[in-house]
């Protein structure tokens, strides 16, 4: 649901790099090297009226309060375009950040399916289950990005979690300061369900690359500040089509804080049915 957006257009690439000066800002393959230069930096050092200011503001304070959470559980709702297929899972999810844990449990489709993954243990491979005739095999130690743990998936289950999801969206918009044909639309009453939400859109007027979205959507909540959603659309084949949805990301019944355990990321957890 959103109300009328604010529009604006973006500076043109030379602009951008004139007003920041050379070798200031730094993406690798679309994504900021952190190490080297701060986003916040960036930000600061970037013309302020550039239209993707308000909206990396916006996204870095969603990325602040996400990362200063210690842990939480949530509902998650995604719908990927994966090989052709679009595909609707909801998962329910814990996440720790130190050290990086996630727990998953699928609610739809394949009921009852476990996966664990905690940063530095397992030879950095995940756990899973399956149900059915499939759980006969028992649990399988995964390597997160191979082709067993990915399939129906397009991101591994290492990018879980509310701090990608924004850090996510903030490369790309980084990297779209390569383009001078971005336009980007603020909706300060945008809901999800009940929940009130501030949702920025950024919106292409043509590829960059072949990785490109034509439109992007952050969803932001007005009462947490913490990232809720994410909504990415392709360029359509042809003139004259709608952009279609190939990524959906969002987070439900989040509950902050709620003190998770090693217990609650560990295969012998007797409530797990691993």
């Amino acid at each position: 649901m959103f109300m009328q957006p604010n529009r604006h257009h973006v500076f043109t690439r030379r602009e951008w790099l004139i007003a920041l000066g050379a070798g200031t800002l730094a993406v690798r393959g679309g994504a900021l090297a952190a190490e080297e230069l701060k986003l916040a930096a960036i930000i600061d050092t970037a013309p302020q009226t550039h239209v993707l200011i308000p909206a990396l503001r916006a996204a870095l304070v969603a990325s602040d309060a996400a990362k200063a959470l210690q842990d939480y559980e949530a509902v998650l709702t995604k719908t990927e375009l994966v090989d052709r297929q679009t595909i609707t899972s909801r998962l329910q999810v814990k996440v720790r950040h130190k050290p990086f844990s996630v727990y998953i449990k699928y609610l739809e489709p394949h009921a009852g399916r476990e996966a664990i993954y905690v940063a530095g243990q397992n030879d950095g491979n995940l756990s899973v289950h399956d149900t059915g005739l499939a759980s006969l095999v028992g649990t399988l130690s995964l390597d997160p990005k191979g082709s067993t743990a990915m399939d129906e998936n397009r991101y591994p289950i290492t990018m879980v979690g509310l701090q990608s999801l924004v850090d996510t969206v903030m490369n790309q918009w980084i990297a779209l300061t390569k383009s001078n044909a971005v336009t980007v639309n603020n909706y300060p009453n945008a809901k999800i369900g009940d929940l009130s939400c501030r949702a920025i859109e950024t919106v292409l007027a043509q590829p960059i690359d072949s990785t490109s979205f034509q439109m992007t959507r952050l969803y932001i909540d007005q009462t947490t500040q913490l990232p809720v959603r994410v909504q990415q659309y392709a360029f359509p084949p042809r003139r004259g089509l709608k952009p279609a949805l190939v990524e959906d990301y969002l987070y439900q019944n989040v509950r902050t804080n709620v003190g998770l355990g090693n217990i609650d990321f560990d295969t012998q957890n007797p409530r797990y049915g691993f």
